[in-house]
C-alpha cells in the first residue's frame, strides 16, 4: 500500500523528515488476566478511562502479543499433541519436550537452526523465531495437562481490529502494534518487536536523504514498528509486571495499511539463514 500520510501528534502537518523531539510512554494499568474470548479493545478503553485519558490522533497504542493470544484462545494442550518423527528426531537433537517440538513444525515453514537447547525457525508469517515464538511463560497451566500459547494467526489483522475498535470508540486516526520478545543472531539479550500492525508504515526508507553533510544516504532504512516496540517492551517488562498495553504519543509516524511484511527480510538476502 501506499503511505497516505505523516502523523505527528504535535504537528499534524509534519513532513516525514519532521525532526522527533519529545516522546511519552505511559504504561496502562489495571488490566486484568485475560481469558479466552475476552474484548481487549474494552479493557484498554477502561484502563485508559480510569487514568483520564482518551485517544487522538497521532497516538500509538502497543498491546502484548500474549493478551492477544489468550484472548484468540490460542491454547494447545500437550497432551492433545502427537509428534511425528521429525518432531522426535529434532527433539533429541534440541532436547526439547517431541509435543513441543510438534507444535513448533506445524507453526512453521522452516527449521532454521536446531541444536542442543536450541530450536529457531520461520514461522508462516515469515517472522524468524526461536520456537516459532509459542510461548510457556506467563500462562496458567497444570502439571498433569501442561499448555502452550501460539501467536495469534496474524497479528496484523489482530492490530487491524484493535485499530477499528478504538478508532470507532474516539473517531481518532490511531496507530496499533502487537510487539513480542525475541533474540538477535548478533546481540544477547531480547528486545521489543512488533509482529503486527496496523495503521503506520513499519519501515521507513531515507535511501537518498542527505546526511548532516550533505551525503545521500545508501542503505538507511528505519524500521520504525520496532523501535516503537521495543520502547514499549521496556515498560511492559519481561516477567510478573502485568503491564501489557503502553499508549505512545508525540511519535512521528506515516500513515499506511502494510501491516509488518516490510520489515521481513527476504530469504534470498538472510545472511544468518
Amino acid at each position: 500500500m501506499v503511505p497516505r500520510q505523516v502523523m505527528q501528534q504535535s504537528a499534524p502537518g509534519a513532513t516525514k523528515r519532521a525532526t522527533q523531539r519529545d516522546l511519552l510512554l505511559k504504561a496502562l494499568p489495571g488490566i486484568p488476566m485475560v481469558e479466552p474470548g475476552d474484548d481487549v479493545a474494552a479493557m484498554v478503553t477502561q484502563s485508559l478511562a480510569s487514568c483520564g485519558e482518551s485517544l487522538v490522533s497521532g497516538d500509538v497504542v502497543v498491546i502484548a502479543q500474549k493478551v492477544v493470544s489468550k484472548a484468540e484462545n490460542r491454547y494447545v494442550s500437550l497432551a492433545a499433541v502427537r509428534p511425528g518423527e521429525r518432531a522426535r528426531e529434532l527433539a533429541r537433537i534440541c532436547g526439547k519436550d517431541p509435543r513441543f517440538v510438534e507444535l513448533v513444525l506445524r507453526e512453521s515453514v522452516e527449521v532454521v537452526r536446531c541444536a542442543k537447547k536450541v530450536l529457531i525457525t520461520r514461522n508462516r508469517r515469515g517472522h524468524v523465531y526461536a520456537n516459532a515464538g509459542i510461548d510457556q511463560s506467563n500462562i496458567e497451566s497444570k502439571a498433569a495437562d501442561p499448555r502452550v500459547l501460539l501467536l495469534p494467526v496474524d497479528s496484523d489483522a489482530s492490530a487491524e481490529r484493535l485499530r477499528a475498535a478504538w478508532r470507532e470508540r474516539w473517531s481518532a486516526d490511531v496507530a496499533v502494534i502487537i510487539n513480542d520478545s525475541a533474540g538477535r543472531p548478533w546481540r544477547m539479550g531480547v528486545t521489543g518487536i512488533a509482529i503486527g500492525c496496523a495503521g503506520l508504515l513499519s519501515l521507513v526508507s531515507r535511501i537518498g536523504d542527505a546526511d548532516l553533510f550533505g551525503k545521500p544516504l545508501q542503505i538507511t532504512e528505519i524500521a520504525v514498528a520496532d523501535e516503537l516496540a521495543a520502547a514499549a517492551s521496556f515498560l511492559m517488562g519481561q516477567a510478573d509486571e502485568a503491564r501489557p498495553a503502553v499508549l505512545i504519543r508525540g511519535a512521528t509516524w506515516i500513515a499506511a495499511d502494510s501491516g509488518t511484511a516490510p520489515l521481513i527480510r527476504r530469504r534470498e538476502h538472510d545472511l544468518f539463514a
